[in-house]
C-alpha cells in the first residue's frame, strides 16, 4: 500500500491539478476544501494514516497558519508542505517556524512538487525512526510508536495496551523476526515500569552449563571458575521487565526453578545461603507451538499455564503486506543516515516488488535487505535493481545476469570485475533498445498494444477506452503491427474482428 497524501485547498482547479500530479507520482490522494476538514481527516479514528499534508496558506475561515497552529496544539506530527500564490517571504518564514517542512509557489511544477514530497517523506521517516530508536534505548517506547496499517497488528496493539496496565504474565507468539521484542518493549513503555530496566535473555543462545548462573546468579566460589559474584538477569531486571525470548528452548530442570521464581517472587542464586526477593514483570516469547512441546514432554505443563495467561500472537509480515512500504521507508531513512548516504527513499516499483515477496524471515529479513540495498545503491533512490535476490523469487520480475567474459590468456593482466544484475519490472516499458538508442515510436506503440491485449484479456472495448482511441483505430493499428491473429486467438476472439 502506497502513502496517502492529503491536499487541502479551497480552489477546485488547484485541487484537481495537485491530485492528478500526485497520483502520477504513485501516491494515494485525498482532497479537502477547508482547514477544518483537513484537521478532521488528520484526527479521524480508524482511517488510513495520512503520510503528508499539502496545505494552502490562504483559505476562508481556518487558513493554513491556523491549521499549523492547531496541529501543534494537538501534537500532530504529520509533515506539511505549504503552498502560496504569491511566494511572500514573510508568509513562508512564518509557516516554516510554525512547523511546515517545505513550501511551493502556485502553480507548482511537477518536478518541484515530486522532489518536495520525497524530501518531506524522507525527513519524516528519518525523524520517526530516530525517535523510536531513542525511546527504545530509554525504555520509553510505546504502542503509539508502532505505526501499522494492518488490522491484525491493530489487534496486537490493542491487546498490548490492555496488558500494559497490569502485571499479568504475557506470552508473545510469532515467527522469528516478526518483532516480538519490540512489542515487549512497548508493553513496558506503556506501563508504570517505563524507564526501568528491560533485560532481554535469549534462552536458545545460552550455554547449557551456564543457564542457571546467567538467569539466577551465583556467589563467589560457588563452582570452579566462579571468581566473582554474579547477580544474574533476574536481579538485573529488578523493578523492571525481564523478557525471556525463545522460552521453549529453556532446559527442563531450569523450568522448575523458573516456575518457583514466578510463584514465590524470589530466586535461589547458586551457592547463596538464602533466597533473594525480586520484583519483575515477566514477558516471554516463542516461535514454537508450546502446546505441542508440552505433549512431547519437552515443556512443563504447569509452567506453560503460568506463562500463557495473556497470549498475544503477532502476524507474519506476509499476512500484513500493507506495512511493508512504511517499514522499508523507515529502514531506508535510518540506514542512509547511519551510512552517510544521500538516499531520498524507495521508488514505487521497488515498493511494489517488496510488497509482493513473502519474506520468510519477516521484518528482520526486510531490514537486512534494505540495509544491503542502501550500501550498494548508486543513485539517490532505492530501485528494483537494488533487490536482485528478492526479485529472483517473485513471479513476473525478470532478473538478468550478464554473461561472463571470455577467459583471459594466462599471461594477460587480470582486473577486478564488477558483476551487475539487471532486474526488470515486467510492467515497465523500455524506451532504449539493445544498442542503447531510443526505440522507434511504432515499436513502443506495438508493445503497448500487445501489453494491453494481455492485461485486459482481449476485451477490445476496454482496451480502446484505456488507450484513449476508438475501436476502429485499435483494429487498424493491430493489423499494421501484425497483432491480429496471434493476440486475439490467445484470448478467444476471432481474427476477423480486425479485418
Amino acid at each position: 500500500m502506497t502513502s496517502t497524501i492529503l491536499i487541502a485547498d479551497d480552489d477546485p482547479v488547484q485541487r484537481r491539478l495537485l491530485e492528478a500530479m500526485t497520483r502520477r507520482f504513485g501516491y494515494e490522494v485525498e482532497t479537502v476544501e477547508s482547514g477544518e476538514q483537513a484537521l478532521a481527516r488528520l484526527t479521524q479514528v480508524g482511517a488510513p494514516p495520512i503520510a503528508l499534508l499539502v496545505l494552502d496558506l490562504v483559505m476562508p475561515d481556518l487558513d493554513g497558519m491556523g491549521v499549523l497552529a492547531r496541529m501543534r496544539d494537538q501534537k500532530l506530527s504529520t509533515p506539511v508542505i505549504v503552498q502560496t500564490a504569491h511566494g511572500s517571504i514573510e508568509a513562508v518564514i512564518s509557516a516554516m517556524r510554525a512547523g511546515a517542512q517545505d513550501f511551493v509557489v502556485k502553480p507548482v511544477g511537477a518536478e518541484r512538487l515530486q522532489i518536495s514530497i520525497k524530501n518531506a517523506l524522507s525527513i519524516d521517516a528519518l525523524a520517526g525512526e530516530m525517535r523510536r530508536v531513542s525511546k527504545r534505548s530509554q525504555g520509553l517506547l510505546t504502542f503509539k510508536d508502532l505505526v501499522s496499517r494492518s488490522p491484525e497488528m491493530a489487534r496486537v496493539i490493542r491487546l498490548g495496551e490492555r496488558s500494559a496496565h497490569s502485571t499479568i504474565p504475557v506470552l508473545i507468539e510469532g515467527e522469528s523476526g516478526v518483532g516480538k521484542e519490540i512489542v515487549a518493549r512497548a508493553i513496558q513503555g506503556a506501563s508504570d515500569r517505563r524507564g526501568k530496566p528491560f533485560i532481554t535473555v535469549n534462552c536458545g543462545a545460552l550455554p547449557a552449563n551456564l543457564v542457571e548462573s546467567i538467569l539466577f546468579g551465583h556467589e563467589k566460589g560457588a563452582f570452579t571458575g566462579a571468581t566473582e559474584k554474579h547477580v544474574g538477569k533476574f536481579v538485573e531486571a529488578n523493578g523492571g521487565t525481564l523478557f525471556l525470548d525463545e522460552i521453549g528452548e529453556l532446559p527442563l530442570d531450569l523450568q522448575v526453578k523458573l516456575l518457583r521464581a514466578l510463584q514465590e517472587g524470589e530466586i535461589d542464586p547458586i551457592g547463596a545461603k538464602r533466597p533473594v526477593r525480586v520484583d519483575i514483570r515477566l514477558i516471554s516469547a516463542t516461535n514454537q507451538n508450546l502446546i505441542e512441546q508440552v505433549k512431547r514432554g519437552k515443556f512443563r505443563e504447569d509452567l506453560f499455564y503460568r506463562l500463557n495467561v495473556f497470549p498475544i500472537g503477532i502476524p507474519s509480515l506476509r499476512s500484513r503486506r500493507e506495512d511493508i512500504p512504511d517499514l522499508a521507508r523507515r529502514f531506508c531513512a535510518r540506514f542512509a543516515a547511519e551510512e552517510g548516504r544521500n538516499i531520498r527513499g524507495v521508488t514505487a516499483e521497488a515498493l511494489s516488488l517488496l510488497a509482493t515477496y513473502d519474506w520468510p524471515g519477516n521484518v528482520r529479513q526486510l531490514e537486512n535487505a534494505v540495509f544491503r540495498a542502501v550500501v550498494l545503491a548508486e543513485g539517490d533512490e532505492l530501485t528494483v535493481a537494488e533487490f536482485p535476490q528478492v526479485a529472483s523469487h517473485v513471479v513476473g520480475f525478470d532478473v538478468r545476469v550478464p554473461p561472463l567474459p571470455a577467459p583471459l590468456a594466462a599471461d594477460a593482466p587480470r582486473e577486478r570485475e564488477i558483476l551487475r544484475v539487471e532486474v526488470r519490472d515486467p510492467n515497465v516499458l523500455l524506451l532504449l533498445g539493445q544498442n542503447g538508442e531510443m526505440r522507434k515510436l511504432e515499436d513502443v506503440e506495438a508493445e503497448t498494444i500487445r501489453f494491453a491485449l494481455a492485461h485486459y484479456r482481449g476485451q477490445m472495448s476496454e482496451i480502446a477506452r484505456r488507450l484513449g482511441i476508438g475501436r476502429s483505430t485499435l483494429y487498424r493499428k493491430m493489423k499494421e503491427y501484425g497483432l491480429g491473429d496471434d493476440s486475439l486467438a490467445e484470448h478467444g476472439e476471432h481474427a476477423s474482428m480486425v479485418a
